[in-house]
């Protein structure tokens, strides 16, 4: 099956090797430049690599008996200030606000646009934004965090815990000409609540599990530890004991960020953070702990394609058979090999 345009391929090939991933991404079409920094239309190249990606990372956790959960890339203002965000990532936050005056409050507002637009677009002023408030929803950080609620009205967790599977966009406010560091971009999560044993043994399976599915991409995996970005003078001693307490590994991979990869999987445990902020409680009363693999979709893909080119046609005939051939019977054959010579990936790991 034909997926590049001859268009496509004709500004793809006419990309010279001083130009950045980001470059060649939008001369040949997959991703499509908005005009904002991080904000970015995709291809039906780039969303048919997404979506068959999606569809292994689904038999990869066939046998999990996880239950699917789907989000809209809003959550409620309530829990988002509950869940402590703002203490870590004030800077990333975003919030959605809407217009809620009468109409006097209406022609302040149509005043302003007008002042606004007569500017140049890079001067443009933001006096019409005094109009508008904050509404009850707040755009989502991380796809995981509109489960934990959920979880703590459906009362205490069964004995073997829970584990879900969530997909969402998310939000960051990081605009940046890194197409891996999108301000838009989606999360294939598998989330685990339960006893801290249940959790770190889900997290280590996950490590080996996202590992595999990298080397069957044919990608170079990298396992380490790391820490979240959190913000201001206080956020280093939290980030030094994030990563003392080894809460936090990622899988690193060659992007675009000529400073050094980029995390494409991360492997977390939250210890008791999120159970106890919900209330969430196991069978025995105790506080529940948890922990998730993240997948960050848009990344992985750009890795393929920084890795097998931009013409999905001529990519590694094992990947393509991975993404567009049997996915179920590869992945099945790929973790039973795994099961019968395990390898456990470790920090620092490189294949």
């Amino acid at each position: 099956m034909k997926l590049m345009t001859d268009t496509a391929a004709i500004a793809a090939a006419a990309v010279g090797p001083s130009l950045t991933l980001r470059d060649e991404m939008l001369a040949a079409g997959l991703l499509i430049d908005t005009g904002e920094n991080g904000l970015y239309g995709r291809s039906q190249v780039f969303e048919d690599v997404i979506e068959r990606l999606n569809l292994a990372i689904t038999q990869l956790g066939k046998d999990q008996q996880a239950e699917v959960l789907r989000f809209p890339p809003a959550m409620r203002r309530t829990d988002f200030e509950d869940s402590e965000y703002l203490k870590s990532f004030p800077n990333l936050a975003g919030t959605i606000h809407s217009f809620c005056g009468d109409d006097m409050g209406h022609h302040r507002l149509l005043r302003a646009l007008d002042d606004a637009k007569a500017d140049s677009e890079d001067d443009r002023g933001d006096a019409w934004l005094a109009q508008q408030k904050p509404t009850r929803v707040v755009l989502t950080p991380a796809a995981c965090y509109p489960i934990y609620p959920v979880m703590a009205r459906r009362g205490a967790l069964p004995a073997d815990g829970r584990t879900v599977d969530v997909l969402s966009y998310c939000f960051r406010h990081e605009p940046s000409l890194d197409p891996g560091r999108m301000q838009m971009f989606r999360q294939r999560e598998y989330v685990r609540l339960g006893s801290p044993e249940q959790v770190m043994a889900f997290r280590q399976m996950w490590i080996e599990r996202g590992s595999l599915l990298v080397k069957l991409l044919g990608l170079p995996v990298e396992v380490d530890l790391a820490n979240d970005p959190f913000f201001g003078r206080g956020g280093k001693i939290v980030a030094d004991s994030q990563r003392a307490q080894a809460l936090k590994f990622e899988l690193l991979i060659a992007l675009a960020d000529p400073r050094g990869k980029t995390a494409c999987l991360s492997f977390n445990y939250h210890m008791d953070h999120f159970g106890a902020i919900w209330k969430i409680a196991c069978e025995d009363g105790a506080t529940a702990h948890t922990g998730c693999v993240g997948f960050g979709m848009e990344r992985i893909t750009l890795a393929l394609f920084r890795h097998h080119g931009l013409d999905v046609d001529a990519w590694p005939d094992d990947v393509r058979a991975l993404l567009w051939g049997d996915t179920e019977t590869r992945v099945a054959d790929a973790l039973q090999a795994a099961q019968a010579t395990p390898t456990a990936t470790v920090a620092g790991e490189r294949a």
